[in-house]
């Protein structure tokens, strides 16, 4: 497969997440601090920073399994962890979520039955597990229990799983941590194929910053802060540097002169 990133797709006037004042407290400490950005529709959006920053924490607002949000996140036009976006959203997350005594297809037809349970909706299950197995590039160990699986197979089944029913927003945390570089790279190729195609919205996170430049937009995090909500292009030329990393380190330098000031003073 050529390694490409296509020109993102026209967006529409609402986008696909916004959050206003977004703030998560998990006993003494805050995990988030007052975040407002939107992500929008139909493109692929990495959430990029270091462990430990809150990109999980995050996306887990984002699907309505986490605890203590405040402030305002809107969903495909409804609140965070809204019944009416269970069908609507896949969520990957950094654990395999997959039954090791069954077979990857047993697998995703266990939970096609969830998403679209009853006998009428039997074929159009059976078309979605046969696309979504061949999108993440396992037809050749459809049969093979999750169990005996590689790591990196384990993860392309859940990603499987997330893609079942052609949801309108994928939110994948981390999805090619362990990786090789190949799959890495068709797994990208996919994420990008989804947005123009499908047109579904990505959200992507990652530490590994190379793979911000496969990204058409970019919230990088730090400390339960972003630091920046732009293009991969704007932010290289905002800061001038030469890849998304020594920008994002630049940021950072930029965010620990600013606070300087403040802490001279307490």
């Amino acid at each position: 497969m050529m390694n490409y990133v296509p020109d993102p797709p026209p967006q529409p006037a609402t986008a696909a997440l916004q959050a206003h004042d977004l703030t998560v407290v998990r006993g003494p400490r805050t995990v988030l601090h007052h975040l407002t950005f939107a992500v929008p529709r139909g493109q692929v959006t990495g959430l990029l920073g270091p462990s430990g920053c809150g990109k999980s924490t995050l996306m887990r607002s984002i699907v309505g399994t986490q605890a203590k949000v405040n402030g305002t996140l809107q969903v495909l036009g409804h609140p965070a962890g809204h019944p009416a976006l269970r069908s609507r959203i896949g969520y990957v997350t950094q654990s395999p979520s997959v039954f090791d005594d069954l077979t990857v297809r047993q697998n995703l037809e266990y939970f096609a039955a969830i998403l679209d349970p009853g006998r009428a909706a039997a074929e159009r299950r059976h078309e979605h597990v046969t696309q979504a197995i061949t999108d993440v590039d396992l037809t050749s160990h459809a049969d093979a229990l999750a169990g005996n699986l590689s790591g990196g197979q384990r993860n392309r089944v859940s990603l499987a799983v997330a893609l079942l029913g052609a949801p309108e927003l994928l939110v994948l945390d981390e999805p090619t941590v362990g990786l090789d570089p190949v799959l890495r790279r068709d797994l990208w190729n996919l994420f990008h194929d989804i947005a123009a195609t499908r047109g579904a919205t990505l959200l992507v996170s990652s530490h590994v910053m190379d793979e911000a430049e496969r990204c058409h937009r970019l919230l990088l995090m730090r400390e339960g802060e972003i630091l920046a909500d732009d293009s991969p292009d704007a932010l290289r030329t905002r800061t001038g540097g030469d890849t998304v990393e020594a920008a994002f380190l630049h940021l950072v330098d930029e965010a620990a002169a600013a606070a300087r000031p403040k802490e001279s003073t307490r």
